[in-house]
């Protein structure tokens, strides 16, 4: 399928794999509306983005866990480009902790930005892309949404959610001609995975943003009639 022309929005732009998305998909021709919580971030992207491709660009600062900010953000950015084709979910967090000593606010916290924030941009854009009966929907989970691990219960339950929401979300619209995938790598190279102290090990056998940004690329370039029956689920090993 040809991209280009087609608006997309990613969340979590302004870093990693949604930085990597936001120049893959400038480079196929879509235009691009770029959410983060950090507008210095979303303007040098934007910089990038339109020094290097002929496209147009829109950015918003939100907190996607709060769900006014999230319309705002939507609202700005269709007023710019216009109604949304694609929508990558990419915005997370992550710390990790076991149970009883983890803080229960920040337990809170990575449940509200990860699933939350994951529900309330994809229940402000949704309406459009029915409205058009077509769209993609690109939700980005983790192999931590398929088999738990100590210290990551808030993390796990999070990207079990998201896994959860995203094949309900894709039987329900699949009338509308509306895709809804998920890609669940294990750990990428990217400023999250060093904050969170995941073992980063040798970077350059470890999957890249630009990895990510690939797969995506790839499940959006699917024909249009192309559909499953259970979420697409990309699993990838950095060994």
């Amino acid at each position: 399928m040809n991209l280009t022309g087609k608006t997309a929005l990613i969340t979590g732009a302004g870093k990693g794999i949604g930085r990597a998305m936001a120049h893959a998909l400038a480079k196929e021709g879509v235009q691009v509306g770029l959410v983060a919580r950090s507008a210095a971030d979303l303007e040098q992207l934007a910089q990038e983005l339109n020094q290097q491709y002929d496209v147009k660009t829109a950015v918003a600062v939100a907190d996607v866990s709060d769900r006014a900010q999230v319309e705002a953000a939507y609202a700005k950015i269709k007023g710019e480009l216009g109604p949304v084709n694609i929508l990558i979910n990419n915005a997370g967090i992550a710390t990790f902790g076991k149970v009883t000593e983890m803080d229960p606010q920040e337990w809170e916290r990575i449940i509200q930005v990860n699933l939350f924030g994951t529900y309330y941009v994809t229940h402000a854009v949704l309406p459009d892309m029915i409205a058009a009966n077509s769209g993609n929907i690109i939700n980005v989970s983790s192999s931590a949404g398929d088999r738990g691990f100590a210290t990551g219960s808030a993390y796990c339950a999070s990207k079990f959610a998201v896994n959860g929401f995203t094949e309900a979300l894709m039987q329900e619209v699949r009338k509308n001609n509306i895709r809804v995938f998920t890609l669940a790598p294990s750990t990428v190279n990217t400023e999250l995975a060093s904050k969170a102290g995941l073992p980063i090990g040798d970077e350059d056998r470890m999957m890249q943003p630009e990895d990510v940004a690939e797969l995506a690329l790839a499940t959006l370039k699917l024909p249009e009639r192309v559909f499953v029956k259970t979420a697409g689920i990309w699993t990838t090993n950095p060994q």
